[in-house]
Order: structure tokens, then sequence, then C-alpha cells
């Protein structure tokens, strides 16, 4: 089972990321387990989508528009922003967005290319839960928010 950083803690990862083989199901059953979707496979399915009860989520990338998800933000329960290197800041600003213009309160999740010593500042962004890179070890990488006065950022919740 995979892992991730959740509020501060090392959980099972509760969501399916979406796969190309996936997309013939478009019409997804209801499971314990959420998907996330690329956002545009969303947006061209969404009302399919929310017909099918299943918990849903979208992976925005580093090319896409995040406004593209604003009529949506009430239905989702996760949106997860792809980092397609740890150099590659867009996301910050995407998730910053999200929490404090938009209003979003689900899961905010970091994916992708994603380094210890980058948690700290993300969480201060607004994201709650990271999916790191394989490589990386999850309990040292716990360690980050100890590095800082950290406290549990408002705009998480």
């Amino acid at each position: 089972m995979k892992q991730i950083i959740e509020d501060g803690r090392i959980v099972e990862d509760a969501w399916l990321a979406w796969d190309e083989a996936d997309a013939a199901l478009i019409d997804l059953p209801a499971t314990a387990k959420g998907r996330i979707l690329p956002l545009p496979t969303y947006v061209e399915h969404a009302e399919r989508l929310l017909a099918s009860g299943a918990r849903l989520g979208v992976l925005i990338g580093p090319d896409d528009a995040p406004e593209t998800v604003l009529p949506y933000l009430e239905q989702l329960a996760l949106v997860a922003i792809r980092f397609p290197s740890f150099a590659d800041g867009r996301g910050y600003s995407v998730g910053r967005l999200l929490r404090s213009r938009y209003g979003f309160t689900g899961q905010l999740r970091a994916v992708g290319d994603i380094l210890r010593d980058q948690l700290y500042f993300l969480n201060h962004c607004g994201f709650n839960a990271f999916e790191l890179r394989q490589d990386q070890d999850l309990r040292e990488a716990l360690a980050a928010f100890r590095d800082y006065a950290w406290q549990p950022n408002t705009l998480t919740r």
C-alpha cells in the first residue's frame, strides 16, 4: 500500500490515481478509495463522473489553467498539484490561490518531484498532503516540519 504524509502524519493513501487503462471507465463505481483524475478528463466528463457517486479529486498539471477547476471545487474532496521538478514553483502559487482566494477546504496534495526540504513551505502555501518521490523517506521527511517553528497552517482547514 502506498503511503503519503497527510496533516503531519504518515497514512495509507486513500486515493487511486487515474490510469490510462481507466479511460473506458468514466462511469466509475463508488468505492472506498477516491479517484484522482487529470483536470482535462474531469472537465470533459464531469456530469457523468459526478453521477457515479465516486469520491473524486483532480490533478492539476503545470500547464493546466487552475481557474478551470473553479466551477467544480465544491464537488471535489481533493485537488492534487503536480510538481514536474523540485525547482518548478508554479504549484506553490496554485495551492495558495486555491486556499486563500478560492476557499478550497478539501485535501490539497503536492505530487511529483517533491523533496523533504519543500514540505514546510508547501504547507505554508496551504498544502496538507504530500506524495513524495519514491526515493524519499517519509519518516525523515516528517522531520522537515521541525526544522522551523512549525504550526499547522490556518489555510489548510
